[in-house]
């Protein structure tokens, strides 16, 4: 039987995971991470993509997170994050409209979003777009 760690995904509205985890892959800003239980302590921030959590017993689930903190310790994982939704439950109409909404407000460099936002929000629903294409893929 392999070693587990408990993993709480936590967004601002609600708690979207916690159980049992053999690992956890999650999009820290320097790169994509591996955790396996009784791994170093850390905090790292996260930036917008796919929480992959391989279950206890080897089932996988995809969770989408805007970006965040991770604090591991050798037997918790703790994912903080201002959105978190399950891959199953992304909206790809809005995801593809929050891009083009994004992509026209960096072209045209007009109305009242600024440049650094408009951009924070295209790299946002490209990783929502990703995450979709990979859950179908994945199914």
């Amino acid at each position: 039987m392999a070693m587990t760690m408990h993993l709480d995904i936590v967004s601002a509205e609600k708690e979207i995971f916690s159980g049992r985890a053999e690992v956890v892959i999650a999009p820290a800003i320097m790169g994509e991470v591996g955790i396996h239980a009784r791994h170093t302590p850390m905090l790292t921030p996260l930036k917008p993509g796919e929480v992959k959590i391989t279950k206890q017993g080897g089932e996988e689930e995809l969770i989408y997170v805007s970006g965040g903190m991770m604090e591991v310790q050798p037997s918790v994982v703790t994912i903080l994050s201002d959105t978190a939704v399950r891959a199953s439950d992304l909206d790809e109409a809005a995801a593809m409209e929050a891009k083009q909404a994004a992509e026209e407000a960096i072209s045209n460099r007009e109305g009242d979003i600024d440049i650094a936002e408009a951009q924070s929000q295209l790299l946002e629903a490209i990783a929502q777009l990703r995450m979709i294409e990979n859950f179908r893929k994945n199914r």
